[in-house]
């Protein structure tokens, strides 16, 4: 993903300053992609020398520096062009996963409090997902951009749903190989 690209999709959606851009993007695509608000700042710096977006001045530029932004056709053009590029489906790169493996070799090691913490965390933002839901999507006729905004959502509904769930059988076979292990230890007595 390219940080540039992304600013320009949601200048594209509504024009505004940098510090609007932030805290917008932060509730938006934010949930799938981070940037800090200096990242944020750097490349509209850059985009603006590259020609793909111009600032000028807020109506109140009097009382502060605010600047506001908008794509320009360059801008648009470039992001067509990304948009046609091809994208591989992210691999999963999960440093928990190598823990997991170090408990299939090693023997329990008692992952069950990290799993059931990452659970915890996959229904927080899952619930987070689900009050978007009612509150943008729910019971309204949606244009296409609604439509497809919807449909992203809806990824990350099932996204977390599926975590959920592979969080609770991961603790059931956990707690399977502890009963096994205890029963093999009671058969050495």
């Amino acid at each position: 993903m390219s940080l540039p690209h992304a600013l320009m999709t949601s200048l594209l959606e509504k024009s505004c300053s940098g510090y609007d851009l932030a805290r917008r993007f932060e509730k938006s695509i934010g949930y799938f992609w981070r940037a800090s608000h200096q990242q944020i700042y750097r490349e509209l710096g850059r985009m603006e020398e590259a020609g793909w977006i111009r600032s000028e001045a807020a109506e109140d530029a009097g009382k502060s520096r605010k600047r506001v932004y908008e794509v320009l056709p360059a801008g648009q053009e470039e992001l067509k062009r990304w948009a046609l590029e091809p994208v591989d489906p992210p691999s999963p790169r999960d440093e928990f996963f190598v823990k997991l493996r170090t408990d299939a070799v090693m023997g329990p090691l008692g992952l069950e409090a990290e799993i059931e913490r990452r659970m915890g965390l996959h229904k927080l933002r899952l619930a987070a997902y689900r009050a978007i839901e009612a509150r943008d999507f729910a019971g309204k006729t949606l244009s296409r951009l609604g439509e497809i905004q919807y449909l992203i959502l809806r990824a990350g509904i099932m996204q977390e749903e599926g975590l959920v769930k592979w969080s609770e059988e991961a603790l059931g076979v956990l707690a399977d190989e502890k009963t096994l292990k205890n029963k093999n230890l009671g058969d050495l007595k």
